[in-house]
């Protein structure tokens, strides 16, 4: 088995309570579920439309607000054009780009399926807790690099492991079915080294931002 990050040798670890096989990367940290307990498309979205995820929802609202005060100063040039990628079943993001002055579009594979990003180059791509489900990160992060203008922002929260498998085993985070990645900054430097991008801001705990070099 080698890493879907950095095609390194992996090793395979198991997790009694939950009788899956994770694979753990020594190179690039990242973790990642064997592909056998991956859920179907179905009972992934079943598990979604039990998020409230909306304006009304002030703790969430307050999440993304303080998710994009993080790094709104170390943007060199404010952008205007933005895509949320993976934006859920409410557009609260998209609200609050909006706010701040940009013209956003909004895509999620369930919610809004409509490939509105093709033909279209954007400032700034924001991708919230997207990343921990996906079974193609360097694909995904490909795509961004095709629908940027040049210099362009990716914006990324996912929250991060401590690298320790039997601190992994204990965490909450891996008990949703639908997350079958895990990274660590280290993870994202590599994978963004990879696909083009370069590291300028992440607190270590769940938010990153990369520019396109």
């Amino acid at each position: 088995m080698k890493c879907k990050i950095c095609n390194e040798k992996v090793s395979p670890f198991f997790d009694t309570q939950l009788n899956k096989t994770y694979y753990h990367c020594d190179n690039c940290e990242v973790i990642f579920l064997d592909e056998t307990y991956y859920v179907t498309q179905e009972k992934e979205k079943t598990q979604y439309n039990n998020h409230n995820n909306s304006l009304e929802n002030k703790g969430y609202v307050q999440m993304f607000e303080s998710f994009l005060d993080f790094f709104w100063e170390d943007l060199e040039e404010k952008p205007k054009k933005a895509l949320d990628f993976g934006c859920g079943p409410g557009p609260v993001l998209q609200v609050l780009l909006q706010k701040r002055g940009l013209t956003c579009n909004i895509y999620d594979k369930f919610y809004q399926p409509e490939k509105v990003y093709e033909k279209q180059h954007y400032d700034l791509i924001t991708s919230t807790e997207v990343f921990e489900h996906l079974p193609n990160p360097k694909e995904v992060l490909s795509l961004f690099k095709r629908h940027l203008c040049p210099r362009g922002y990716v914006a990324l929260m996912s929250l991060f492991h401590s690298n320790k498998q039997e601190d992994f085993l204990k965490w909450w985070y891996r008990r949703d079915p639908t997350h079958i990645i895990f990274f660590r900054t280290k993870t994202f430097e590599i994978l963004a080294r990879k696909c083009g991008f370069e590291v300028i801001k992440t607190d270590n705990k769940r938010i990153i931002l990369l520019r396109l070099k």
